[in-house]
């Protein structure tokens, strides 16, 4: 087992790595506007076979950040903005559920699918349900996924999500959950 020092000094090192390759990537990004990119829905279900039943089901709206990256052979990668409300329950209880937080779009020019992938705070207006303790208000979601634009306007996506309260409380048993969306880009 590792001890307090070596953990701390593995933490900073990982922290002073994680700085350096923010900065760099921050460094190489072109400037851009900040301008909305689209609005949606999303609906999720939970990815495992146990008895929960917990559903999610939200709205949401992206915009682009003025930070995005030329990765050469017409591929970018878009930093954007993400904000969701919406609802959280099983079939005792339910409450309400919003995020805010930054992603990242890695996309081909003219090529419909795109990669996503983000992490936010998560806030739930109730921590309790029937089938899950999730020990605190504040939560963490991060998410992959992948998105196809079917028309100029028009795009769906699936994403795979996973919320946990990243051991601020001593129950933390996280919810992963299939996520498809629809949203109307601008």
């Amino acid at each position: 087992m590792d001890s307090p020092r070596a953990l701390c000094c593995r933490d900073s090192l990982v922290k002073w790595a994680a700085t350096g390759l923010f900065l760099a990537a921050v460094a190489g990004a072109r400037a851009g506007d900040f301008s909305f990119e689209s609005v949606g829905a999303r609906f999720g279900a939970v990815a495992s076979n146990s008895n929960n039943d917990l559903h999610q089901a939200e709205a949401f709206a992206d915009w682009n950040l003025p930070w995005h990256w030329d990765l050469g052979a017409k591929w970018d990668l878009q930093s954007r903005l993400d904000f969701s409300a919406g609802w959280l329950g099983d079939s005792h209880r339910s409450g309400a559920v919003g995020t805010l937080g930054p992603l990242l779009a890695l996309g081909r020019e003219r090529f419909p699918i795109s990669i996503e992938g983000g992490a936010s705070p998560t806030f739930l207006s109730r921590w309790e349900f029937e089938t899950k303790d999730f020990g605190d208000v504040v939560q963490f979601t991060s998410h992959i996924g992948l998105y196809w634009d079917i028309t100029q306007h028009w795009r769906l996506g699936y994403r795979f999500q996973h919320m946990s309260n990243a051991g601020i409380s001593q129950d933390n048993p996280g919810l992963n959950l299939h996520v498809l969306a629809v949203s109307y880009r601008f």
